[in-house]
């Protein structure tokens, strides 16, 4: 029995996961909208007729928190709360059928790439007409733009290609015709994601061309930052680090999952890399562009990883002193080549070598945060919280970086702007400054 009135052709649309997740979300969403729905993002008021869970299915920890968004969702179905539940995304992709098998109470299922089906499903049509149109559910002053879908790489410990399939790249065209959408919006950074940048164009083009991206999206008039998010290490093509240093919009700030320091596990892991390699790729970036702020990412626990291979990575992170850094504990996935090994790192050990790196790079962090301080940077701010005004340098992507605070007392700031801030504090992972005053 329904215990209360859900409006009809409402959707409430939840997205689990990355950015790319929360890209597909947008382009459902506007979808969805064209078709004459009232859609939400994560309503606040549980009063949609229709909900759509899109899933995340990384690692263990995202599986989990995907399956627990579906179950509380059929839950309300049963109580008559929603009328009709549909999951699609990375985790239905994966194990539709034992989800099908499993929460009978769930409508249908959906693949990483059915948007047409589920659209037909609810009586919708595909509009080809809306490529480039997309309704944001970041702050409107920031967008992710999804540059290629899949990958075409062969790490061991990860899934992604079985969820996300082969590498598709999206055509300049398409993506500066985005761009320009994007910034009638107000939007004046955009954020490139892709599983692999650097492959970007060789499928459609025969080569790889995000430098002549780079350069078609700097053109689009309001847009001011360009970032870019997810850069393989192995075979970087160097013209992308030529085309930061020399356009201004390109930020000077490179996310570029390495995973590991020692070579046993980077080989256990197929990244067809080593550690010196790799350290004169960050170190041959670093001479072109000095200020470059480099953000890494790292998996501890792996197969057959010791004592020793995490005292490797502490004294490479020590010698590399990376500006960002985050930790994955290794998630053992059915059908990748690691999953044949033993995974022999339990849990509980698997944390503490993830809490461990955490703790180390706090101190770097600190001490190249502390140079900034009597520096002034350009910051664009996002948003007012707990008494500041909370923003970002060109180097701070948002969500997982650094942020600027300034005090609301005696500052005057607009969320979406940006001003020239003088540093003037530092913590682990935040700065503090003020607003320099021009008329000085």
């Amino acid at each position: 029995m329904k215990t209360k009135t859900l409006k009809k052709n409402k959707v409430n649309v939840i997205t689990l996961g990355c950015s790319k997740n929360l890209f597909d979300s947008e382009v459902t969403m506007t979808q969805l909208q064209a078709n004459g729905f009232e859609v939400e993002h994560e309503a606040k008021q549980d009063d949609s007729e229709i909900v759509i869970i899109n899933t995340c299915g990384f690692i263990d920890n995202a599986k989990q928190e995907s399956i627990d968004t579906i179950l509380r969702y059929a839950e309300a179905k049963k109580d008559g709360q929603v009328d009709k539940l549909y999951v699609t995304g990375c985790l239905s992709e994966r194990y539709k059928e034992g989800l099908e098998n499993e929460i009978k109470e769930v409508d249908a299922f959906f693949g990483t790439r059915e948007l047409p089906k589920l659209l037909k499903t609810l009586k919708a049509d595909y509009k080809h007409e809306l490529l480039g149109e997309r309704i944001i559910t970041t702050p409107s002053h920031y967008a992710f733009l999804k540059i290629s879908e899949g990958c075409d790489r062969k790490c061991s410990f990860c899934a992604i290609p079985l969820m996300r399939g082969k590498h598709i790249s999206t055509s300049i065209e398409d993506l500066v015709l985005q761009a320009k959408n994007l910034a009638k919006k107000g939007v004046k950074e955009l954020i490139l994601i892709a599983q692999e940048l650097t492959f970007y164009g060789l499928d459609i083009y025969g080569e790889r061309r995000l430098p002549q991206l780079l350069q078609e999206l700097s053109k689009v008039e309001g847009i001011e930052w360009i970032r870019l998010h997810y850069a393989y290490p192995t075979g970087f093509p160097m013209e992308i680090i030529e085309e930061m240093r020399t356009n201004p919009k390109v930020c000077n700030y490179l996310d570029i999952p390495l995973q590991h320091a020692s070579d046993n596990m980077l080989k256990a892991m197929k990244r067809g890399a080593t550690r010196s390699k790799t350290t004169k790729l960050i170190n041959d970036v670093r001479q072109l562009i000095p200020n470059i702020a480099i953000r890494t990412t790292f998996i501890v626990g792996f197969p057959g990883e010791t004592r020793a291979d995490i005292e490797e990575m502490k004294e490479w992170i020590a010698e590399m002193r990376f500006d960002r850094l985050g930790v994955f504990t290794y998630s053992h996935e059915e059908d990748t080549s690691a999953y044949e090994l033993e995974d022999d790192v339990s849990e509980e050990e698997k944390q503490a070598r993830a809490q461990e790196i955490m703790d180390f790079q706090q101190g770097i962090s600190l001490s190249l945060n502390e140079q900034k301080i009597d520096k002034t940077l350009k910051v664009l701010f996002d948003r007012v919280e707990g008494g500041y005004f909370v923003g970002r340098t060109e180097f701070d992507s948002p969500e997982v970086d650094n942020e600027v605070l300034v005090s609301t007392e005696n500052n005057f700031l607009r969320v979406g702007d940006f001003a020239d801030i003088k540093i003037t504090g530092a913590d682990d992972f935040d700065l503090y400054g003020e607003v320099i005053d021009e008329k000085n």
